[in-house]
């Protein structure tokens, strides 16, 4: 007979892609798979709490600072971690560093929790992806082995042929859609050792005809405008989109909704 893993707590803990964006609810507020899996998550337990001190933009460090120690004080069932590929983003990126900062917060979270969960992001196929697919693959091999070493789960979302589809991705192409965020939460469901509910989320999709030379020249020029020139003015400044921002639930409260 099935049975349910007995968890009765999570905090996810990382940036954009754990706060959820561009999974974008009528208000004008972020959902994102952390909210789906902890609705599921709540749905078959009494009780079930739920904090997500995601913050977009957040580096390693500054997830190390302002986020791990307050995860750990949690004592949460189940932490995920999703950190440092922001870092890898970076023209300049100490991958030295990096490894340290996410070695740091593996130690001080798995103690602390039932069931640490990692990740291997996901990457949408394209130019920007093969350009930092090296430093991506690189941090990849410290998650895996951070997970061997400390009995941490690995949810392979970079492996899933579905995930690098750029019809998952919004226009931004750094951040899934609706359904991407519906996939990785389906990802993590099933690793925590829950009853699949989608067995195919990591298959390919249907293949549909490409949009035209017309078509993708105003989707480039849109995401240049919109998107590309200010996150490269926010690099020369120094600045961060999630500069002010507070966590996307700061405390651990029981769930019975979006944040």
């Amino acid at each position: 007979m099935q049975t349910h893993p007995t968890y009765s707590s999570l905090v996810a803990v990382g940036d954009s892609f754990t706060e959820g964006m561009s999974d974008l609810l009528p208000d004008g507020s972020y959902r994102g798979w952390a909210d789906l899996l902890a609705g599921r998550m709540a749905a078959r337990t009494p009780g079930f709490r739920y904090a997500n001190l995601a913050v977009r933009g957040k580096l390693i460090g500054q997830i190390v600072d302002e986020q791990v120690d307050v995860a750990a004080a949690m004592d949460a069932d189940v932490i995920t971690l999703v950190g440092g590929l922001n870092d890898t983003l970076r023209p300049k990126c100490d991958m030295v560093r990096v490894r340290d900062l996410l070695t740091q917060a593996v130690e001080r979270l798995a103690p602390s929790c039932g069931q640490l969960v990692l990740m291997r992001s996901p990457g949408r196929r394209g130019p920007v992806l093969e350009r930092f697919r090296p430093r991506m693959e690189e941090l990849f091999e410290v998650v895996d082995d951070l997970a061997e070493r400390h009995g941490a789960l690995v949810v392979d979302l970079y492996g899933a042929a579905s995930l690098g589809d750029p019809r998952l991705w919004d226009v931004d192409r750094l951040h899934l859609t609706a359904e991407g965020h519906r996939r990785v939460a389906e990802a993590v469901w099933q690793r925590l050792g829950y009853q699949p509910e989608d067995t195919e989320w990591h298959l390919p999709m249907r293949a549909t005809p490409p949009p035209g030379w017309a078509a993708r020249r105003v989707a480039d020029a849109r995401f240049a405008r919109q998107h590309l020139l200010p996150w490269i003015g926010r690099r020369l400044t120094g600045r961060s989109s999630g500069d002010g921002l507070p966590p996307k639930r700061g405390e651990l409260l029981p769930y019975e909704g979006p944040a």
